[in-house]
């Protein structure tokens, strides 16, 4: 089993030039950090950055002359925005933190948050938002006050939301309270677009901790005399040593339960899922499957130098394959299916488009839903270790999670920046959202209808305009964290 070990030496320099005499001045130290931080991402991203040749400031030759390079560093201060200047016009999904304990819960699926997963949509006048309940996490503080799936809200705090105040509004990091009014919906006559009805409900919700479990739903269905399994998986999640979690063993044992049960058909709803690891696509790939054990399921190209590396010290470290075992040894339950059902929206990303991607070439995935984002794109967490223990740099807590590569299918096929196309097309309704998991949701009804014979006559698709929230697209990751640069 191939391990990482993405070790990233600050190896910093004393710049001299950038020094002033007195010691005991504040602005030294000061000066000093930003440096170091700048130091950190630009050899990070010299390292490990898929578009480094690119860039022209990423070039080896940059550092090489050590007072230019300072100089080069001490024009751009400011982590962010350095950062920034160093990404490719291409890259919509590299970004940098500056607390990488708050990275590591998002990418465990702990977070602040008062439970309710929603989407943000525009009014007819195109100035207006509202919000939409998708689904609400178990044992937050939305379940327990009976925030439901469907319902909509148009007020935070007394405050309509429109385009300009709804960042403030929604994603105030300052107060973990909040009230929120509910409303109706209305569609205009053509269904182009909708428009809000203010309602009288309100409540308030107070944000927490919350640890996302990945299995939101998970149950069989009997159809048509078929027993159907029904999986709803919202993150690509593995070992979370901090919860005492292995999601990986967790999922298996889901597929244990459906092989026990005598599962025929399974239907996997992704349409929350922004991605997450590798490692767990792989294995949630082995499940379905099981029939191609050691198999490729997926290849990876890096930037030149990464791969001159694999290539002449593990060339098998770029390939992927179908397994029978998890990391921890564990026989994989796996239903030997030749084909899957998948439900998708806008929001299917990453690792949710490698499985359906890795998928193809072997089995039938009948693809369900919207287009997906169309991200076939890897990231890894650069840290600033300042040595082999991996002890991180106790000045400051910046960490990066660069892409890194991009990853096919065996067929080779690597690139879909439109998303990956449905074979039947239908939006997630608002007016008719349904319950989550029941045979009657209007996409789970789809493919249920699908494989029982009984298909629909006819899909209607309501339009409507969606909001991205902020940073959205920096969430949706695939997450390599097994191989080792020595």
């Amino acid at each position: 089993m191939k391990k990482i070990n993405l070790l990233l030496l600050a190896s910093i320099f004393i710049f001299n030039s950038c020094k002033k005499t007195d010691d005991d001045d504040p602005n030294i130290i000061r000066l000093e950090t930003d440096l170091e931080i700048s130091d950190f991402i630009w050899k990070g991203l010299n390292q490990y950055y898929y578009w480094q040749e690119s860039v022209p400031n990423l070039s080896d030759s940059k550092s090489e002359n050590e007072s230019e390079y300072a100089y080069y560093l001490s024009q751009n201060p400011n982590p962010e925005s350095f950062f920034n200047s160093l990404k490719h016009p291409d890259d919509n999904f590299s970004w940098i933190v500056d607390d990488y304990i708050e990275l590591q819960n998002m990418l465990q699926g702990i977070d602040n948050s008062d439970g309710m997963e929603f989407g943000l949509y525009v009014e007819c006048n195109d100035q207006n938002i509202f919000g939409f309940v998708r689904y609400v996490h178990k044992n937050s503080d939305a379940e327990s006050k009976g925030v439901k799936r469907g319902m909509l809200f148009s007020e935070i705090n007394g405050i309509r939301l429109t385009r300009d105040n709804y960042k403030d509004l929604l994603f105030n990091s300052e107060s973990n309270t909040y009230s929120i009014k509910f409303s109706e919906l209305s569609y205009n006559n053509n269904n182009q677009c909708a428009n809000i009805i203010p309602g009288q409900e309100s409540l308030t919700l107070v944000k927490s901790r919350v640890v996302k479990n990945p299995v939101h739903i998970s149950k069989i269905i009997t159809s048509g005399g078929k027993k159907i399994a029904y999986l709803m998986y919202n993150q690509f999640l593995g070992v979370v040593e901090s919860e005492n979690k292995d999601y990986n063993s967790e999922l298996n044992d889901v597929f244990a339960n459906f092989l026990s049960n005598g599962v025929e058909e399974l239907v996997i709803d992704l349409r929350y899922n922004p991605g997450g690891r590798i490692s767990t696509s792989i294995n949630l790939a082995s499940m379905i499957t099981g029939q191609f054990n050691n198999q490729v399921f997926a290849k990876e190209r890096w930037n030149s130098k990464l791969m001159n590396y694999w290539n002449e010290n593990s060339p098998e470290s770029l390939l992927n394959k179908f397994t029978d075992k998890l990391d921890n040894n564990q026989s994989i339950s796996s239903l030997n299916l030749s084909r899957v059902y998948v439900l998708t929206s806008s929001r299917t990303a990453s690792a949710s488009e490698l499985l359906i991607n890795g998928l193809d070439p072997y089995i039938d995935v009948i693809h369900i839903g919207d287009f997906t984002v169309g991200k076939n794109q890897g990231s890894i967490t650069v840290y600033d270790y300042i040595n082999d223990s991996r002890d991180k740099n106790p000045n400051h807590m910046y960490a990066m999670q660069p892409i890194v590569l991009k990853i096919g299918n065996v067929a080779g096929y690597t690139d879909f920046p439109n998303g990956l196309e449905p074979d039947i097309f239908i939006k997630e309704s608002l007016v008719n959202p349904g319950i989550l998991g029941d045979s009657e949701e209007p996409l789970l009804k789809i493919a249920l209808d699908q494989i029982t014979g009984n298909i629909s006559s006819s899909i209607s698709n309501n339009n409507y305009k969606e909001v991205k929230k902020p940073n959205e697209d920096f969430f949706q990751q695939i997450i390599i964290e097994d191989k080792i640069i020595e």
